[in-house]
């Protein structure tokens, strides 16, 4: 078993992994604000992380999860006439959200490297 192979590095590795996913498609949005006719696009977060959580032990290596297959795009809302339907504002609290998600792993990284150096000064 490798030092960083324990369910609570590969729970934050993998909300890691989601949170950048998440960052890049909302980038995009708000790089295509006045992009005509452009569709706001999402990820669907719980659904990723429900299904990460629900592969097995023995699959949590065989089976890869593609997060692009979690991005749906939103075709009904019309915010502009020119039929682009990215709000500035709803993006930008993603945004913040998102990044606020991404500091909370940051801190969870910590706190287990925190109780590994602990336990090794133990020895």
């Amino acid at each position: 078993m490798a030092l960083f192979d324990t369910t609570g590095f590969r729970l934050i590795e993998q909300g890691l992994d989601i949170v950048n996913q998440n960052k890049r498609v909302i980038s995009h949005n708000l790089s295509n604000i006045d992009t005509p006719g452009y569709k706001c696009k999402y990820l669907y977060f719980s659904g990723v992380l429900k299904d990460k959580l629900n592969v097995s032990e023995d699959a949590k290596f065989k089976k890869e999860l593609h997060l692009s297959s979690y991005i749906y795009t939103d075709k009904y809302t019309f915010d502009q006439p020119d039929g682009n339907n990215v709000d500035s504002d709803t993006q930008q609290a993603l945004f913040v959200k998102n990044a606020l998600l991404q500091e909370a792993l940051a801190n969870q990284l910590d706190s287990e490297f925190t109780i590994m150096r602990s336990a090794m000064s133990r020895q």
